[in-house]
């Protein structure tokens, strides 16, 4: 019936003849002709449902043409929004789905031209899906969720189990649960495996949550959109099986305008989920799709619409009904942890949350700060928020590197890791909270290791507790295995500066030297102003022997940091070990001028003095070290620099002070 040039649409004040290509506004005939008109035209014959931009270019662009068909569904598409009045950010009539298509949201009547009237529905009524569609479907909910589940006519009985990894896209295209607050529309089975291009479906292992665009049009709000990804990406992370990538190199493609393929091979993962945020007074509507990074086809699709209060339960329901219909596959790989996602939350706690996490990503002192007040304000409003104690430890574990005094930090930071514990036990973040204030501050090793082991247990895509744990090992004397965790670590935030330079650190730490280079310079390709890839490029030309080189990289260190005390010893011990003891001990003195208003670190002023061979001076700045719960006596034994002070007893007695091991 809808391939009939006798069709009439009307919507709104507006009514399109499709056989005379007429287009009236109240009856007023208004000029759309040409490939406007049959785009239009396209989205009306399929309203509710989401018209891909391939399916328009087969339709309306013929394939011996040398039209830039981009430029021209853009164009075809702003002026019908011109005609209409409609606006892509707020549409009263066109959707724009991200590098998916387009879909048609008002309600629409069909009529013959003998006077048969037949009614398309409205998107928000639309509550199942047609076994022979080979459309997405998208629908928006925003009644009371509904507390069952309901599955289209599709029989998949006959199919083999399948490798889960991630092959439960397709799986899930055979599926159509109506459950957490969302009515979803797939493709049909059919289409799916014949979009993969066989007859067996394919089996990924590894998934990237692209940055979910915000619809709100105001950039006060990308720390919302930015803190939907950031937990989603949590929630993928908890399936074992399943290699998810991080944050940090996931955040890198916001705004992109590459194509999946491209991505997904930056990326090195199989599958990508990207969608938008969008906020409608007290709700929140999420639309997600899947998609297969080698094809670029899109695999599934659903809108998630709830009240900001059920948010975990949004977020954790993303991951958690892909995953669903084939937790057979996966039940002995991994358990699936809904952290806090059952219980709803007070939404300003949650908002506040949200921001804290958006200002510690930055990783600056001021910013830093600033996701500590935060995080308070969201345990103040909602004192049972697991995730923002957990927050307020990794906060303050940070901090207490450089801005407040170790004191402070270690215990409040110890307070905020337990409670989020004791809320939640399942919140990988509490845990390894916990294990960095074990590790870094009181010293005690078995509760470090044990802490961690359980963050990954329970999350084994947690890229920075695999970070963590890899400084852990190295502490320990294990260094073969602190460099598998930084490579895993690695593979899971593969664009992430930070990771990437502690993988270089483990490969120097095991004597790796060339590798550790290779890696230094990949990281200072990526951002020439990384003050810690400087740093460590210095200690590989230490290494070698290459003095110019490895001044050069501290000078480096220290212009970018502006003057930061870390920086200056770490330029004075390397004049030390390339004989210019003079120059050295001037810094030295510097320093110790500067430590009347600044915090200088005694560890590594020690290095100095056993790089001009004092090792009386470098025993007595340990001895401060120690007493002042410095952070990096846990790598007392395992500091390169220190190594010329290893068969003295006061050193051996410091080492056995501190409970290291004796490896």
């Amino acid at each position: 019936m809808l391939g009939s040039e006798g069709l009439v649409f009307r919507f709104g004040p507006y009514e399109v003849q499709k056989g005379s290509r007429e287009f009236r506004k109240g009856g007023t005939r208004i000029k759309l002709r040409g490939q406007p008109f049959l785009v239009l035209v396209t989205l009306l014959e399929h309203a509710g449902e989401v018209v891909t931009r391939d399916e328009i270019r087969q339709r309306l662009w013929s394939s011996d043409t040398f039209v830039d068909f981009e430029h021209g569904l853009n164009t075809s598409i702003k002026r019908v929004r011109q005609v209409l009045c409609d606006s892509p950010s707020e549409p009263r009539y066109i959707e724009t789905l991200p590098r998916l298509g387009y879909r048609f949201i008002a309600p629409v009547e069909v009529w013959e031209k003998n006077g048969t009237k037949e009614p398309i529905p409205d998107s928000a009524q639309l509550g199942t899906v047609k076994p022979e569609s080979a459309r997405v479907v998208e629908t928006s909910v925003v009644a009371s969720p509904p507390t069952g589940k309901a599955t289209a006519n599709l029989e998949p009985a006959h199919l083999a189990p399948w490798p889960f990894s991630l092959a439960f896209a397709v799986l899930a295209g055979a599926v159509l649960l109506a459950s957490a607050g969302s009515i979803r529309g797939l493709h049909s089975l059919s289409q799916v495996l014949s979009n993969i291009g066989g007859s067996a479906p394919r089996t990924y292992n590894s998934l990237a949550v692209l940055p979910l665009q915000s619809l709100s049009g105001a950039a006060n709000q990308e720390y919302f959109a930015d803190g939907i990804t950031d937990e989603i990406i949590t929630d993928f992370a908890q399936v074992g099986s399943l290699r998810v990538i991080s944050r940090t190199s996931a955040m890198r493609y916001k705004n992109t305008s590459k194509p999946a393929q491209q991505i997904g091979k930056e990326l090195g993962v199989d599958a990508l989920v990207e969608g938008t945020v969008e906020r409608v007074g007290t709700r929140v509507r999420v639309r997600v799709q899947l998609i297969d990074a080698a094809s670029d086809h899109y695999l599934w699709a659903n809108v998630y619409d709830r009240e900001l209060s059920d948010i975990l339960i949004l977020e954790s329901s993303v991951a958690h009904d892909i995953v669903e219909e084939t937790r057979g596959q996966i039940a002995a790989q991994s358990e699936f942890h809904n952290s806090g996602g059952s219980r709803a939350v007070n939404p300003q706690a949650y908002e506040a949350y949200l921001q804290g996490r958006y200002y510690w990503n930055k990783r600056s002192s001021e910013t830093l700060t600033k996701s500590i007040e935060l995080f308070q304000q969201a345990v103040s409003l909602d004192p049972k928020l697991a995730v923002a104690y957990a927050g307020l430890a990794d906060g303050y574990s940070i901090l207490g590197s450089d801005v407040l005094p170790v004191e402070v930090a270690q215990t409040r930071a110890r307070e905020a890791a337990s409670k989020a514990i004791a809320l939640d036990s399942s919140v990988a973040e509490g845990h390894a909270a916990r294990a960095l204030v074990a590790f870094y501050y009181d010293w005690d090793w078995k509760t470090a290791g044990s802490e961690f082991e359980t963050a990954l247990r329970l999350n084994p895509n947690y890229a920075t507790a695999h970070q963590w744990y890899s400084y852990y090992l190295e502490a320990m004397g294990r260094f073969p295995e602190a460099l598998q965790e930084a490579q895993r670590a690695q593979e899971l935030d593969p664009l992430s500066l930070s990771i990437n330079t502690t993988l270089a650190g483990k490969y120097f730490a095991n004597q790796r030297y060339d590798q550790a280079l290779a890696i230094d310079q990949r990281v200072l390709e990526m951002d020439p102003s990384f003050v810690p890839a400087h740093r460590c490029l210095a200690k590989v030309y230490e290494a070698k022997r290459m003095w110019p080189e490895a001044i050069g990289a501290l000078k480096k260190e220290v212009d970018l940091s502006q003057g930061n005390t870390r920086a200056l010893a770490d330029l004075a011990y390397g004049y030390g070990l390339a004989g210019d003891r003079a120059e050295a001990l001037r810094i030295v003195k510097q320093l110790e001028q500067l430590s009347a208003g600044k915090y200088v670190s005694p560890f590594e002023v020690a290095k100095v003095f056993v790089a001009v061979n004092d090792h009386d001076s470098a025993i007595r700045y340990l001895e401060k070290s120690y007493h002042e719960h410095e952070s990096q006596i846990p790598f007392l034994k395992v500091t390169l620099a220190l190594y010329p002070l290893h068969s003295e007893p006061r050193f051996l007695a410091l080492a056995q002070r501190a409970g290291l091991p004796e490896n």
